[in-house]
């Protein structure tokens, strides 16, 4: 079916808090809470330790998001498929905001990551399989939704701790707060049509190994891997910036955060401009795989321009080039994916694995880059390796057998 405008307000709300309380704590909070620029093995223990920390809950977020997904699709009632699970995730996810605003050592830190990811991941999970659910001819205006939703998510979090100079405490306060008002808000007010009847499939109790059934589609998996190494990539080129400005370009911790936030602002521009022209562009012309395989390459080269020319004037074209490659990459790879989706009874679980395979790479990022910078002891060697794993997950693309397979937005929709 085809939506209108206060469906699309209320998506991009729910991926806007989302990806808000997702990435601010990944960007700053997190870091400025690990930074260790006094300790005795200097600032990269903190480096190492706020890897390790976004690592575990990257790996929570990878189990809780597929499980609660497979519960969804099965989650039959009153209140519909989708929003239970939507309302859940936001709830955890708040709740253990607030825990983190009072952990202290990287042991407690961990604990409390891991509940916002988990909770984000089932919240995600849900609201991702809106997309298959209920739309066909745009399903890559709604995937811009989400790609521009989390470059805009980044600025507003940042934003407000650096603008109006919140301590670490009342960032993530502030955040909580967010997540609970317009999470829920929109779970609850986006439409959730129940299902007039489980199919067969859906009624039969399966195997673990009939549940994972999507990872043996070879077509899927080679998506899933090339989501996966596209991300890691962008996580290396950005996941560990305000640690690069700090002891990259030596400059003062107030500098830093500043700087952090312009570069911040220029990689949204254009990861908002680019996502939503290309979303369009694969709605209107049916077409995915090339954009998605060029798009990563254009982020991969933005990544070896900052390792071979580390300064903070390349780091702002290099922020303005990663923007417009992770951009179009997100939004159509995501209409591909559920271009591709193996089977309609498993949308939710299958769009888990989607997300998780971004989100997974987006937190291993930090992981791998703080064990590069930690070998060389500097950031040159991370950039360039994001800059090829950019370069290889675009490229896996081309692995897909499967031609494009969208209904182009001028043709009557499915139902």
């Amino acid at each position: 079916m085809r939506v209108g405008p206060r469906w699309f307000l209320l998506f991009t709300l729910a991926w806007l808090a989302l990806w808000t309380v997702q990435l601010t704590p990944l960007q700053l909070l997190i870091p400025l809470q690990l930074d260790t620029p006094d300790d005795a093995s200097g600032w990269v223990s903190g480096v190492v330790w706020s890897g390790l920390v976004l690592a575990v809950g990257g790996v929570a977020g990878v189990i809780a998001a597929p499980i609660a997904g497979g519960l969804s699709d099965r989650t039959r009632g009153r209140f519909g498929r989708r929003r239970p699970w939507a309302l859940a995730g936001v709830v955890v996810a708040a709740v253990s905001l607030v825990g983190i605003s009072v952990a202290s050592g990287p042991w407690s830190v961990g604990l409390a990551w891991i509940g916002v990811s988990v909770g984000t991941a089932v919240a995600s999970a849900a609201f991702t399989a809106m997309i298959a659910d209920q739309l066909a001819g745009q399903r890559g205006t709604a995937s811009a939704v989400v790609s521009s939703s989390q470059a805009l998510g980044i600025v507003l979090g940042v934003g407000v701790v650096v603008v109006f100079g919140l301590s670490v405490m009342a960032g993530y306060l502030v955040l909580a707060g967010f997540l609970l008002v317009a999470g829920a808000a929109a779970a609850l007010l986006l439409p959730d049509p129940p299902e007039a009847a489980a199919s067969e499939r859906a009624r039969t109790p399966r195997r673990l190994g009939e549940r994972l059934a999507a990872l043996r589609d070879r077509d899927f998996a080679w998506l899933l891997a090339g989501r996966l190494t596209v991300n890691i990539g962008n996580a290396l080129g950005t996941g560990l910036l305000l640690f690069f400005l700090l002891y990259g370009l030596g400059l003062d911790p107030a500098t830093a955060e500043e700087d952090l936030l312009l570069l911040i602002v220029v990689y949204t521009v254009f990861v908002v401009a680019s996502s939503v022209v290309a979303g369009g562009i694969s709605d209107r012309t049916g077409r995915r795989r090339g954009i998605v395989v060029w798009s990563a390459i254009v982020q991969g080269g933005a990544a070896l321009l900052l390792a071979a020319f580390p300064s903070l004037t390349v780091a702002m074209v290099a922020a303005a080039l990663l923007g417009v490659g992770y951009g179009a990459y997100m939004a159509v790879g995501l209409a591909f994916a559920t271009d591709l989706l193996p089977h309609p009874d498993d949308h939710a679980r299958d769009l888990g694995f989607v997300n998780v395979s971004a989100s997974l790479g987006q937190l291993l990022g930090p992981l791998i880059g703080a064990g590069l910078v930690a070998a060389v002891g500097g950031f040159a060697l991370m950039f360039a390796v994001g800059g090829a794993l950019s370069i290889v997950g675009g490229i896996m693309t081309l692995a897909i057998r499967r031609r494009d397979v969208t209904t182009p937005q001028t043709a009557p929709a499915r139902a």
